[in-house]
C-alpha cells in the first residue's frame, strides 16, 4: 500500500520538554514571527486528538496488515504531539497568557463540527471516509510545514529557543515519517480523486482563516502588543522565518495532480537524520531502551 521505498516502522517517541526557561519570544526580537508559529500550540493539541479519535474508527475497516500497522504507528504519534504542544499551551498559561477563548473555538471545529453527528450505518462510515480524506489534505500540508522546519537553518541563526526548535523538529520530521498514512488510508476506503482536490479546498483556507486569527490572537495577548499585518508575515518570510508564500502555493498545487503520492515529497532520510540527533528523541528512545 504504502509506495515509499524508504518505508519504516513508526512508533511514537515518549519524548519530554521543560519549558520553565523559555522566554515569551523565543525567536528573539521577533513577537510576530514567534507568534506565527505558536499558533501551532493552540491548533494541534485539539486537532491531533481528533485525528486519533477518528483514525481508531477507520482502523476496523483496514483489510491491508501492512496499513492496519502504518495507522497504529500513526495514532500513537499523533497522540504524543497532542501532548507535547499542550505542554506549551500550559506554559503559555503560567505566563499569564490564557488562550482558552481561541482554543475553545478549536474545540468546537473538531469536536462539533467534524465530530461523529451522531450518525450510524451507511451515513456514518460515508462521514468517516469523508474525516479522512480532510485529514489526507492536512497532513499533506503538515508534511510541507515539516519538511521546511528540519530545513529552516534560518531559525538557527535567529538564535531561536533551542528546547522550541526541537518540539517543532522532532515533529516535523515524524510528520515527514508518516506523511503517507492518510493518504494510503484514504485511498484504500475510497480514493476518488474529485473528493482528494474538494477536502484540500476546504482544508487549505481553513487553516489559512485560523492561523491569521491565532497569530492576531496571540499578539493582542502579548505584553508588547501588536499587530498582524502582511508585511510582517513577508519579512517573516524574507528572513526565513516562516515559509515562503510560492513554496506554500507549489505544495497545494502538487495535491491537485492525479497521480499525487505523499512519498515524492519530502525526505525520509532527513526526517530520520534528526530524529537520530534530536535531544527529546534521543532521550526518549534511551529510556525506552533502559525500560
Amino acid at each position: 500500500m504504502n509506495q515509499d521505498p524508504d518505508r519504516i516502522a513508526l512508533h511514537a517517541r515518549d519524548v519530554a520538554f521543560d519549558w520553565s526557561a523559555l522566554p515569551l519570544h523565543w525567536i528573539p526580537g521577533e513577537p510576530f514571527a514567534t507568534h506565527l508559529l505558536d499558533v501551532l500550540h493552540l491548533l494541534l493539541p485539539e486537532g491531533e486528538r481528533w485525528f486519533v479519535r477518528l483514525f481508531s474508527d477507520a482502523l476496523p475497516l483496514v483489510k491491508d496488515p501492512q496499513l492496519a500497522e502504518d495507522v497504529r504507528g500513526f495514532i500513537g504519534q499523533e497522540a504524543m504531539h497532542a501532548v507535547s504542544h499542550q505542554g506549551v499551551l500550559d506554559h503559555l498559561a503560567t505566563a499569564g497568557i490564557d488562550t482558552g477563548p481561541y482554543v475553545g473555538r478549536i474545540e468546537w471545529v473538531f469536536r462539533e463540527a467534524l465530530g461523529d453527528r451522531g450518525l450510524d450505518g451507511p451515513a456514518a462510515q460515508e462521514w468517516l471516509v469523508e474525516r479522512v480524506a480532510l485529514v489526507a489534505a492536512i497532513e499533506h500540508l503538515t508534511a510541507f510545514l515539516g519538511q521546511w522546519v528540519l530545513e529552516a537553518s534560518e531559525l538557527d541563526r535567529a538564535h531561536a529557543d533551542p528546547t522550541m526548535l526541537d518540539l517543532l523538529r522532532w515533529h516535523g520530521a515524524e510528520e515527514v515519517e508518516h506523511r503517507s498514512v492518510a493518504h494510503d488510508l484514504y485511498v484504500h476506503l475510497d480514493g476518488r480523486y474529485l473528493r482528494r482536490v474538494r477536502n484540500l479546498a476546504i482544508a487549505a483556507p481553513m487553516l489559512v482563516r485560523l492561523w491569521a486569527h491565532g497569530v492576531a490572537f496571540l499578539l493582542s495577548r502579548d505584553p508588547e502588543p501588536g499587530r498582524a499585518r502582511w508585511r510582517d508575515l513577508a519579512r517573516a518570510a524574507r528572513l526565513g522565518l516562516c515559509p515562503p508564500l510560492g513554496a506554500m502555493l507549489r505544495c497545494v498545487v502538487a495535491y491537485l495532480r492525479p497521480d499525487y503520492h505523499p512519498s515524492r515529497y519530502g525526505s525520509t532520510d532527513a526526517a530520520v537524520a534528526y530524529l537520530a540527533s534530536s535531544p527529546a528523541a534521543r532521550a526518549a528512545d534511551g529510556s525506552a531502551g533502559a525500560a
